[in-house]
């Protein structure tokens, strides 16, 4: 017996796992087919690494809107506030910003990864780096160890299997765990994008006139064939040259990839509500008293600080309302045309970018074949799961770095044991 624990896969999940499994006295070999470990970690939250998010349990699962409820057994055990203490226990002293976000005081990712390292180093874990594994071995209706692609096989009582989704594949994420659970008896959900880009053909796109644009804590929203809305998101967002992006948008967009599929749609209605905060009729009461108290200045300068200039223009075009009309010219009708567009601008989208540009995957192991208190393998003794390989995905802001971090504590523990 080579080892009692072999990792596959150096991310937040494995290199936890790594911990977890080392605290419980096991002999644990990680191995990574890149040249580092945490290249996922060092990238994330912009390079300043979300490591986990403060809200209540409760809270967090809704915000890990794939199946986010597997985890309520998890995080009966190891939750949010225990991740903030492991890092703290590691000299990572962390700071909360908006909605929960924590982050760690020196606003640089590496300091995280490097505590994990030195934790690893401590723990005397193996590390195999530049080494890929080619299959997962089973013998005698249990896991024996793991074969590399250089022909070498390694024995273990127990293997982890943390090497991730398809997205974000130049950190190492390439779909290679798949087939391992497969082999397994395992069923692979289906593989779509989710935290992703949303492409859009509309005119006012391809011709770039809204690039660049940022909104700010405007309501974006998923409808659905009969035009009754499925999601809405209210955060920021941006008009790209391909589409949209933004917080809001990279929430919205799982939604619209399950809408496509469902409902078999080539294009799939979002709508943009600028001022979330106003109800239609007030608006266009607002908008009609600024009119008659102005009647003789042009409708941009009247409206100036409404909304951001380009919107703002692109919104009276949207509605036939030439920029210079004055006040007094305003018809009745067209201020509440522009009201409408303010609350309701309706455009189509046909799709998102591919998986690989997208920051999470949506799929992977299903998770009624896990078991839910220790990650163990329903099909196949002496294997474990943990992090995005799983069939769990979270919107952005520390909750999919949660789950790994959570599951990779489950399964380490559990695989050592």
């Amino acid at each position: 017996m080579d080892y009692d624990v072999i990792i596959i896969g150096g991310g937040p999940s494995g290199l936890m796992a790594s911990i977890a499994a080392g605290e419980q006295g096991a002999r644990v070999l990680l191995i990574d087919k890149g040249d580092k470990l945490g290249r996922k970690l060092a990238i994330s939250g912009g390079g300043r690494c979300n490591v986990t998010n403060r809200l209540p349990v409760d809270e967090i699962i809704k915000h890990i809107p794939g199946n986010g409820r597997f985890l309520y057994s998890a995080f009966s055990i190891f939750n949010n506030e225990d991740i903030i203490q492991f890092f703290e226990n590691l000299g990572i002293q962390l700071k909360e910003e908006d909605h929960g976000r924590m982050f760690p005081v020196t606003d640089k990712a590496q300091s995280v990864v490097d505590a994990l390292l030195t934790r690893i180093a401590e723990l005397k874990v193996t590390i195999r780096v530049n080494t890929a594994v080619a299959k997962v071995l089973y013998e005698n209706g249990r896991t024996s160890g793991v074969k590399l692609r250089d022909g070498k096989t390694l024995s273990c009582r127990s293997v982890i299997i943390a090497a991730g989704g398809s997205s974000v594949p130049h950190t190492g994420s390439t779909g290679d765990a798949y087939p391992w659970a497969e082999q397994a008896g395992h069923t692979i959900t289906e593989l779509y994008p989710t935290e992703v880009p949303i492409t859009s053909k509309e005119a006012f796109i391809k011709d770039k006139k809204l690039q660049g644009l940022s909104l700010r804590d405007i309501g974006l929203s998923v409808l659905n064939p009969k035009g009754k809305t499925i999601i809405t998101h209210q955060m920021d967002m941006i008009f790209t040259h391909f589409g949209i992006s933004g917080p809001a948008v990279l929430r919205c967009s799982q939604y619209v990839v399950k809408a496509m599929k469902k409902w078999k749609l080539d294009e799939v209605v979002m709508t943009i509500d600028s001022l979330p905060d106003t109800k239609e009729e007030a608006l266009f009461q607002k908008l009609n008293q600024i009119m008659k108290e102005h009647p003789k200045k042009t409708v941009k300068n009247s409206l100036k600080g409404l909304l951001p200039e380009r919107y703002l223009l692109f919104l009276l075009e949207q509605a036939n309302i030439d920029e210079e009309t004055v006040g007094a010219q305003l018809s009745s009708e067209k201020i509440r045309l522009f009201a409408k567009l303010c609350k309701d601008f309706r455009f189509h989208v046909n799709g998102t970018l591919p998986l690989e540009k997208a920051f999470v995957t949506g799929g992977g192991v299903s998770i009624k074949e896990v078991e839910p208190k220790t990650m163990a393998s329903k099909k196949m003794p002496g294997l474990y799961f943990c992090g995005e390989v799983l069939d769990i995905h979270g919107y952005t802001g520390g909750y999919n770095i949660t789950s790994a971090l959570v599951t990779g504590r489950l399964a380490g523990v559990n695989a050592a044991r």
